[in-house]
This record gives structure tokens, sequence and C-alpha cells, in this order.
């Protein structure tokens, strides 16, 4: 359903359709309200009173990334142990009074956070904040339920890695590309790692990184921003403050030599390739012409990818990927992503011809550019992605969060419209000089074992 701001102007201009259309009609501002608390919490409210209901997210500056050596996947443990419950909400009773009130919630981890989310009536605001508040002060640590979620997890990668043709893919590519620990670890968890974690790590992972300073709160959808104040302060402000853990240096330079491997998959019917490339940090000057790039070479049926060498040249049988797309999108993430390919190809077909096309199609934009048409294409769909997520309060509440916690400030959702607009074809062909070349790209060929050739 539309937000009741865009239904007033869709009005005004039906009563106005005699006029001359305005030249730059004004971009719809999303509305954007923010607090710190004295212990360090940032708390984001978004107003829209179009449905009675709510969104909630809470984002905590921790994710694979920033999680300690010799703690793989100590993060995304983390997150599961978060739904065990604590000394007062014993397990269960989160979800109960959530799903029971007609909401859901949900939990993930990403590269530079972890992210909590609520949608339910606006009325269940109150208990959801107390519970998200209860589990930022204390967890239920015991053996038993750290044992339970280690096994999870464990099970979790079985299922969508080990388990899964080509489920490695996200993990194989950082950990080729790049060479930091932090960016090149695998942070879904090895099971060596999550082994060795006991409850002493679980209590210092939590009041290391799990703390008001540490975290941000939004809450968009048919609330008040000074009564969503005053009820953060209400819930949240006695916890004690503590100080920021310190951020790792994630970047890295591009890399100077091709990065080539060859891997077997015995999961696989047909082969594949992964590609990906270092590209600019976020927030640069090459950021927004990165995020616009990508998704003109590989964002859906009317890529160049997906029309050159799926529909056209047939060489491929399907292709995804797109900047920071492993795990989020290309704007909620620190420090240098990779923009990456991944792409099933037919048995008969040649990998290397299939890298030639591909270079052929990234060099066309570096030396031709692209057409007024094709890039007016490609942002408006951007745009419409941008405005379609912030529609859902949900959805809405995560993506301040994210803002604020990865930009350190909630309006920069207002500004990705003008990132957007902003980039030329002059931009796009620099960027696809600078940074798709052949030096700076990691490729991992996955064959299909010989049986099944």
């Amino acid at each position: 359903m539309p937000n009741k701001t865009w239904s007033a102007f869709l009005l005004g201009t039906t009563l106005i359709a005699g006029s001359p259309t305005p030249p730059n009609p004004p971009a719809w501002q999303v509305p954007v309200g923010v607090k710190t608390l004295s212990n360090g919490l940032t708390v984001v409210v978004s107003e829209d009173h179009a449905l009675p209901t709510v969104g909630v997210s809470i984002v905590y500056r921790v994710g694979m990334r920033l999680e300690p050596k010799g703690r793989t996947g100590f993060a995304h443990l983390f997150e599961h142990m978060m739904f065990e419950g604590t000394p007062v909400a014993h397990k269960g009773v989160f979800d109960r009074v959530i799903q029971g009130g007609g909401g859901m919630n949900n939990g993930s981890t990403r590269y530079d956070y972890t992210n909590y989310v609520e949608s339910a009536p606006a009325s269940a605001l109150e208990p959801i904040l107390w519970l998200e508040a209860d589990r930022l002060k204390a967890l239920d640590f015991s053996p038993q339920n750290l044992k339970n979620q280690q096994e999870v997890v464990k099970e979790e990668i079985r299922v969508n890695v080990k388990n899964q043709p080509y489920g490695s893919y996200w993990l194989d590519l950082p950990a080729a590309a790049y060479s930091k620990w932090e960016n090149s670890h695998d942070g879904y968890g090895s099971f060596e790692d999550l082994d060795r974690a006991d409850l002493k790590d679980v209590q210092t992972f939590h009041s290391t990184y799990y703390t008001p300073s540490n975290a941000v709160l939004a809450v968009a959808g048919d609330v008040k921003t000074a009564e969503v104040f005053a009820l953060a302060e209400k819930y949240f402000g006695g916890i004690p403050s503590k100080a920021k853990p310190p951020l790792p240096d994630l970047i890295e330079p591009l890399n100077t030599a091709e990065v080539r491997l060859v891997k077997t998959d015995a999961l696989a019917r047909v082969p594949a390739l992964a590609l990906a490339w270092k590209m600019p940090e976020r927030g640069s000057k090459d950021h927004a012409a990165s995020a616009v790039l990508s998704e003109l070479l590989v964002g859906g049926d009317a890529s160049r990818v997906y029309l050159g060498l799926v529909k056209g040249k047939e060489m491929l049988l399907g292709a995804n990927g797109g900047l920071n797309a492993a795990l989020g999108g290309p704007w909620d993430f620190d420090g240098q992503p990779l923009f990456s390919i991944f792409a099933l190809y037919k048995p008969n077909a040649n990998a290397d011809k299939i890298l030639a096309a591909m270079d052929e199609i990234i060099a066309s934009v570096a030396t031709q550019g692209v057409t007024t048409a094709e890039l007016k294409r490609t942002k408006t769909k951007m745009l419409s992605d941008h405005y379609a997520e912030l529609e859902i309060p949900m959805y809405r509440a995560d993506a301040l969060a994210k803002m604020q916690a990865l930009w350190g400030r909630a309006a920069q959702i207002n500004d990705i419209p003008k990132l957007i607009e902003g980039v030329t074809p002059d931009d796009l062909k620099r960027v696809a000089k600078a940074y798709l070349t052949k030096p700076n790209r990691t490729v991992i060929d996955y064959h299909i074992p010989a049986a099944k050739n």
C-alpha cells in the first residue's frame, strides 16, 4: 500500500491534471528522527501511518569480518545464542510473545553487522522493545544452550554449504581474493572452531560486542517519534555504557595478478564459474558508480551478461551476482566489497572462452561506454527496488539501522537515490577500466566429477 505521502502527491496530481507537469517534482524523503541515549545507544525513528504496523531492527556492529581470530563463525553462532532466552525471559518467550500477537522475527549475520528484526501490529511495540532490551542486558549462558546452538549452526552449514551444489562459492571467493584474515576467513564457521567455543568465550563476546554503544535501534511505522524515544529510554536507558570495540582495517590494495582455481563439486550436475573483483570502499567516489555498473552488468534478465551470454551466445545457463551480493547489497557494507558473478555453464562449453566473452562485455563499457537509454533503465530499476523496500516498515527500520551503524548517518538513506542518479557514463567507463581488470580478478572454475560428463 502506498505511503500517505505518495497518496497525497498522487491525489494532488489528479486534481491538477490539466496543469503543466513541474520539470523537477520533489523527491520523496524518508522521515528520520535520531537520538543517542546517554549510554551510547542510537535510536532511529521513521513515522509512517499508512498501516497500523511497526517494524523494529536492532543492528550490532559485529559480523563475520569483526569476530575474534580463532573463532571463525562465532558471530554467526552468537546470533543463534540470542534466541536461547535470558534469566528473565526463558527460551521460547521471545518467539511466543511476538508471534502470538501476529508478528514475526528473525536475525542474520553479515560481513560487518548482525541484525535482529521484528514486524508486528503497532500495539506490540512496547513488549518488543522490552524483549530486545532484556537480551541486550544478559543471556541464559548455559552449557546446554551453547551445545545446542553449536549443533544447530553445524547442521545449518551442512544443509546450506556442504550438501548443496556450489554451496561454498560465496566462501571460496573471499578466501581466494583477499589477503587479510578478517576478509578471507570462513565467517560461516568451521566445525573445529565452533566446537572449541566455551561459555567464557560466549560471555566475553556478549560483553564486548553486545553493548548499547555498539548498537543501533530503529523503529519504523505507525508510531510517534517522541513516544519511541521515551520507550527506548525506559527500557534501554539503564543498561550500563561500555566503550565501543575497535574496528580492524579492512582495506586492501587491488590484486595485481589473476587468481585462478579449479575445484571439483561432487554434487554439481553442470560446471560453474565464480568470479570476483575487489571494488572501492564504502562511501568513496567510485562506490555509487560501482553499484550502478554491477546492476548494469548482472542485475537481472535485462543485464548485459544475461542478454549477451545467457540469451545471446547461449554460453551460460544462468548468471547472478552484484556488488556485495553474497551477503547483502550495494549499500550495506563497510570496508571493501567484492563484485561477484556466479554462472552455470554448459558441460561442453569452454571456461576460457566464457571468460573472454565476459572480458569483451566489460571492455565494451570501459571503452565505448553505455547509452543514455541503458543507463536510465538501470537507474530506474535500482530506484524502484530502493523505494519498494522502504515501503515495508520492517525493511525500512532495518535499512535505517544499517545506515546509522555503517555510515554513521541514518538520513543517508535519502541520499542513495541522489548517488544513483548522479552516476554518468564516464563514471562507468572509469570504474570498469580501473577495477574490472584481469589482474584484479579471481576465478574459481567448478567442475563436475568425471563420471557425470
